[in-house]
């Protein structure tokens, strides 16, 4: 009989704790797939790793898709701000709506912009005038395209803000039809304008953070919606940042691909040699060579370029061309006779054109 009350009482309980969680709304960090103690950018790389995943119009096949995504925009919403992460912490998902602090907004469009993600063909006309885009370069060095960042910007941004008076504002073209005389009327186009109150612009300093993954090539961009120039009128443009990488003293990019130079001793060259090679991530490179190495040669070592954008888990190729050091000292008649004795080379003297290739 204790056996049978106590698995009721279990039941009773596991049915209060799983009524408390639907209560309580969604979970939003299983949605992102984060543990409870994640950081911000923990949060905010987990939020764009799945908003490549499940947009809608990569699912189309899916017809829960839409939800899935908004639930998606609705967890990141929550998880990303400190306040209403504390809330939803303390009490869940329903006290955040009691209090009006979810906004259903699409944080997808304004965090990470386009962003090199043209899902969907759907263009949208505004009505309203806006603001200019403003362009700017980031500059970041090849450490953080291999590894991935986030990296703070702070700007200066001019904001609206409540003037004395009013001022002349939503103007427009309208027909209006003026009377001549009798029986005779004219149709004219008029500048027609609405009293607004006034405004002044203030500067005001804002920080916005930028992701950048790793793979990112020179051009992404990343667009920070309602960051431009403001419009008394209307809405403001937006703030676009474009990736530019700074030169590198030991590695070149091109594509995927890494390129430097090593320069070794003409002993080296013609007996062999190891040298360890520092990456971008801190990991060590070795190149080993036993053969004889001449000027010029040049060693692959597969999968150590920069990672793919589309697929971390590919790699480019790192291409090592070799310099070889000659001594500068003379040397002795004697020295000269022991080198031929040892190479024992027969004179090659080719004339040709070496930029032909001939």
């Amino acid at each position: 009989m204790m056996a049978a009350s106590s698995v009721w009482l279990l039941l009773f309980i596991n049915s209060i704790f799983c009524l408390l969680i639907v209560l309580a709304g969604r979970d939003f960090y299983a949605i992102l797939d984060v543990p409870k103690n994640a950081n911000t950018n923990q949060i905010k790389k987990a939020y764009r790793k799945l908003a490549k995943e499940l947009h809608p119009d990569k699912n189309q096949d899916d017809p829960n898709a839409s939800q899935k995504f908004q639930d998606l925009g609705a967890a990141y919403e929550v998880l990303s701000d400190p306040e209403k992460r504390k809330k939803y912490d303390r009490c869940g998902e329903d006290c955040l709506k009691q209090d009006g602090q979810m906004n259903n907004m699409d944080p997808f469009a304004s965090f990470f912009g386009d962003f090199g993600f043209p899902f969907g063909n759907s263009e949208q006309s505004h009505e309203t005038p806006r603001g200019a885009n403003i362009v700017m370069d980031v500059f970041v060095t090849l450490e953080e395209l291999y590894s991935g960042t986030f990296i703070e910007i702070t700007r200066n941004k001019p904001v609206m803000k409540p003037a004395k008076g009013t001022r002349k504002c939503n103007c427009r073209q309208e027909m209006v039809t003026r009377n001549l005389g009798p029986g005779r009327f004219q149709m004219i186009q008029q500048t027609v304008c609405d009293e607004c109150p006034n405004v002044k612009f203030v500067s005001e300093e804002r920080t916005l953070e930028i992701e950048i993954e790793p793979g990112m090539v020179d051009g992404q961009e990343t667009k920070f919606s309602g960051e431009g120039e403001p419009h008394i009128d209307g809405e403001p443009g937006d703030l676009i940042l474009k990736v530019k990488t700074t030169p590198h003293p030991i590695f070149e990019r091109r594509g995927d691909d890494l390129y430097t130079n090593i320069t070794i001793s003409l002993q080296d060259a013609l007996t062999g040699f190891s040298l360890d090679l520092k990456h971008l991530d801190g990991h060590v490179v070795t190149i080993t060579r036993e053969k004889v190495t001449w000027p010029g040669a040049r060693i692959r070592k597969k999968g150590e370029g920069m990672p793919n954008y589309e697929n971390n888990n590919l790699h480019g190729i790192l291409y090592i061309t070799i310099d070889v050091e000659f001594p500068k000292q003379d040397f002795t008649p004697e020295e000269k006779e022991d080198i031929k004795q040892l190479l024992k080379q027969s004179p090659v003297n080719k004339i040709y054109n070496g930029l032909r290739g001939f």
